[in-house]
Protein backbone atom coordinates (compact mmCIF):
# COMPACT_ATOMS: atom_id res chain seq x y z
CA UNK A 1 0.00 0.00 0.00
CA UNK A 2 1.16 3.51 -0.81
CA UNK A 3 0.22 5.77 2.10
CA UNK A 4 0.32 9.57 2.17
CA UNK A 5 0.29 11.26 5.59
CA UNK A 6 -0.57 14.93 6.06
CA UNK A 7 1.12 16.37 9.14
CA UNK A 8 -0.46 19.68 10.18
CA UNK A 9 0.88 20.17 13.69
CA UNK A 10 4.32 20.81 15.13
CA UNK A 11 4.62 18.11 17.77
CA UNK A 12 7.84 16.20 18.11
CA UNK A 13 6.02 12.94 18.73
CA UNK A 14 6.37 10.28 16.06
CA UNK A 15 4.51 7.51 17.91
CA UNK A 16 1.73 7.24 15.33
CA UNK A 17 4.16 7.26 12.41
CA UNK A 18 6.15 4.47 14.04
CA UNK A 19 3.08 2.22 13.96
CA UNK A 20 2.24 2.81 10.29
CA UNK A 21 3.46 0.24 7.79
CA UNK A 22 3.39 0.87 4.06
CA UNK A 23 5.44 -0.08 1.03
CA UNK A 24 5.66 3.64 0.27
CA UNK A 25 5.12 6.26 2.97
CA UNK A 26 4.96 9.91 1.99
CA UNK A 27 4.80 12.73 4.51
CA UNK A 28 3.22 15.99 3.39
CA UNK A 29 3.87 18.86 5.80
CA UNK A 30 1.08 21.46 5.84
CA UNK A 31 -0.06 24.29 8.12
CA UNK A 32 2.15 24.35 11.26
CA UNK A 33 3.60 21.00 10.20
CA UNK A 34 5.96 22.86 7.85
CA UNK A 35 8.03 23.78 10.91
CA UNK A 36 9.27 20.16 10.92
CA UNK A 37 11.09 20.98 7.68
CA UNK A 38 12.72 24.15 8.99
CA UNK A 39 13.27 24.10 12.75
CA UNK A 40 16.23 22.45 14.45
CA UNK A 41 16.21 21.80 18.17
CA UNK A 42 19.55 21.24 19.90
CA UNK A 43 21.15 21.11 16.45
CA UNK A 44 18.97 18.19 15.32
CA UNK A 45 16.29 18.06 12.66
CA UNK A 46 12.78 16.93 13.47
CA UNK A 47 12.55 13.14 13.96
CA UNK A 48 9.65 13.12 11.49
CA UNK A 49 12.15 13.71 8.68
CA UNK A 50 13.73 10.32 9.42
CA UNK A 51 10.44 8.42 8.92
CA UNK A 52 10.26 8.63 5.13
CA UNK A 53 12.30 9.33 2.02
CA UNK A 54 9.29 11.04 0.41
CA UNK A 55 8.93 14.34 2.27
CA UNK A 56 7.04 17.38 1.06
CA UNK A 57 6.32 20.84 2.50
CA UNK A 58 3.56 23.06 1.14
CA UNK A 59 5.03 26.27 -0.28
CA UNK A 60 2.00 28.39 0.53
CA UNK A 61 2.14 27.41 4.21
CA UNK A 62 5.86 28.16 4.34
CA UNK A 63 5.29 31.60 2.82
CA UNK A 64 2.43 32.35 5.22
CA UNK A 65 4.86 31.77 8.10
CA UNK A 66 7.58 33.97 6.58
CA UNK A 67 9.74 31.01 5.53
CA UNK A 68 11.34 30.34 2.15
CA UNK A 69 12.55 27.26 0.30
CA UNK A 70 16.07 28.14 1.47
CA UNK A 71 14.94 27.52 5.08
CA UNK A 72 13.82 23.96 4.30
CA UNK A 73 15.86 20.83 5.06
CA UNK A 74 17.43 19.45 1.87
CA UNK A 75 15.52 16.14 2.25
CA UNK A 76 12.17 17.93 1.88
CA UNK A 77 10.72 18.87 -1.49
CA UNK A 78 8.73 22.13 -1.52
CA UNK A 79 5.44 21.70 -3.40
CA UNK A 80 2.45 23.82 -4.37
CA UNK A 81 -1.25 23.03 -3.97
CA UNK A 82 -1.41 21.65 -7.51
CA UNK A 83 1.58 19.40 -6.76
CA UNK A 84 -0.26 18.07 -3.69
CA UNK A 85 -3.29 17.26 -5.87
CA UNK A 86 -0.99 15.33 -8.22
CA UNK A 87 0.49 13.44 -5.25
CA UNK A 88 -2.99 12.55 -3.98
CA UNK A 89 -4.20 11.21 -7.31
CA UNK A 90 -1.00 9.69 -8.71
CA UNK A 91 1.28 8.60 -5.86
CA UNK A 92 -0.80 7.42 -2.92
CA UNK A 93 -3.64 4.92 -2.59
CA UNK A 94 -4.65 5.98 0.92
CA UNK A 95 -4.32 9.23 2.85
CA UNK A 96 -4.38 10.09 6.53
CA UNK A 97 -4.22 13.35 8.46
CA UNK A 98 -2.21 13.71 11.68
Amino acid sequence: MRLGIFVSDFRNSVDTLDRLKAEKLGIILVQNGVYHATVKENGKSSPILDKSTSLYALYEDLATRGLTSADVDSRVKVVTYSDVVDLIFNEYEKLAWL
